[in-house]
């Protein structure tokens, strides 16, 4: 197990690293996977400055629990060690031979009418449907602070749901803070929704059955989706549809900041209020020098009657985001009666495995997007106990 989950880990910073230093990337081409994934060259890495996935790993490789991993610890690491390898004519890509069995895959979809390759979306359509009717739509948004990440993460999450034909799914890129601060994000994402309402007859879509789920940064933007329906100054302009609804039918957030002036007001690893953190970079300043632009960037400022249902789901131990950011929003959300689940996930911290929160993640969109009668749990997720070792 332990050789497999190094590999596992190798694979994704390998990928990481390859894909952000390809063209269209503002991270320059460098040998080795430590320089590429240390975008600020403070010759650490923090757990912002890597992919989603190889995040969850991040405490296995800060043996010193510094916070940091050191080049001393990534090359002790399964990652570290492994040779950097391409196959001929081009970069590592993840294999989607599997996935394209069951799944039509529509892949870099230009939403906002632009060359840029941030402004695009993948979207996922299964081969066997579960009936005629038009499908309801699950959208992903990726993490990594807004300054890391890539929409292609979201095909993998999204795939077991769309290959049981009751769903299709997108994953949407935005632009990152190195290309642009605040709110180009939330206008991405609201122009990739006005994009796919706009095109659900072309794929036999429901445009009143929208739901959108994300993850950490990703958790805030969805987050932003379900409570800023039209906050005209959140809307942007990108894109051919500016007449169409931005509004989603339901909001899954994983972890995500929902108030930017008060992240730094618990301990953590970070320093959210430093002028270098992902929020002050994502704001274009210090947080607190920037309270305005700060505000505009919370979706608890925005929470209102109308707001679509939330399932909530955070690790109670997470470092990185508070867990007290969740439980205002939930409180807030439950105070202006929006039906609103909040899940515990006890002793995780920053993610945490899939197994059992997907399950809920699936009974919530089956309840609000396939109006099935189904309960959406609140009881607390506790972590499965560890085997014990022998020699």
């Amino acid at each position: 197990m332990i050789r497999r989950t190094g590999t596992v880990l190798a694979f994704i910073l390998a990928s990481a690293a390859f894909a952000w230093g390809q063209p269209g990337s503002k991270a320059p081409a460098q040998s080795g996977f430590f320089e590429r994934l240390d975008r600020d060259r403070d010759n650490r890495l923090t757990r912002e400055e890597l992919p989603e996935r190889a995040a969850r790993m991040f405490d296995r490789i800060d043996t010193n629990r510094d916070g940091f991993i050191s080049r001393e610890e990534f090359r002790a690491s399964p990652a570290g060690q492994r040779p950097e390898k391409t196959p001929a004519g081009g970069p590592r890509q993840p294999d989607l031979s599997r996935i394209r069995e069951r799944i039509d895959l529509h892949l870099d979809l230009p939403y906002a009418d632009t060359e840029n390759p941030r402004q695009r979306l993948d979207l996922l359509l299964p081969k066997e449907r579960s009936g005629d009717d038009p499908l309801p739509v699950v959208v992903f948004i990726h993490g990594g602070g807004w300054q890391n990440g890539d929409k292609r993460g979201g095909v993998a999450r999204l795939a077991p749901l769309v290959a049981e034909g009751k769903f299709a799914g997108a994953t949407i890129g935005y632009r990152l803070t190195d290309e642009a601060s605040w709110p180009a994000q939330i206008h991405d994402c609201k122009a990739a929704i006005r994009w796919i309402r706009a095109n659900t007859e072309k794929y036999n879509l429901d445009p009143d059955r929208i739901g959108v789920w994300g993850t950490s940064a990703g958790g805030h933007l969805v987050a932003m989706l379900g409570t800023s329906g039209g906050v005209e100054d959140l809307e942007g302009d990108s894109g051919p549809y500016a007449a169409t609804s931005s509004r989603v039918q339901c909001v899954v957030d994983f972890y995500g900041p929902s108030d930017m002036l008060t992240m730094g007001d618990r301990p953590g690893r970070v320093d959210h209020n430093a002028p270098n953190s992902p929020e002050s970079k994502l704001l274009g300043g210090p947080v607190q020098e920037r309270k305005g632009v700060a505000r505009s960037a919370s979706p608890i400022e925005y929470v209102s009657q109308d707001d679509p249902p939330f399932l909530i789901m955070h690790g109670t131990d997470d470092p990185v985001v508070p867990f007290d950011q969740s439980v205002r929003l939930a409180e807030r959300l439950h105070e202006a009666g929006v039906p609103a689940t909040l899940v515990r996930v006890e002793g995780a911290g920053h993610g945490f495995p899939d197994t059992e929160p997907i399950e809920r993640v699936r009974a919530f969109l089956d309840r609000y997007l396939r109006n099935q009668e189904v309960e959406v749990s609140d009881e607390p997720i506790k972590p499965a106990a560890r085997p014990t070792r022998t020699r």
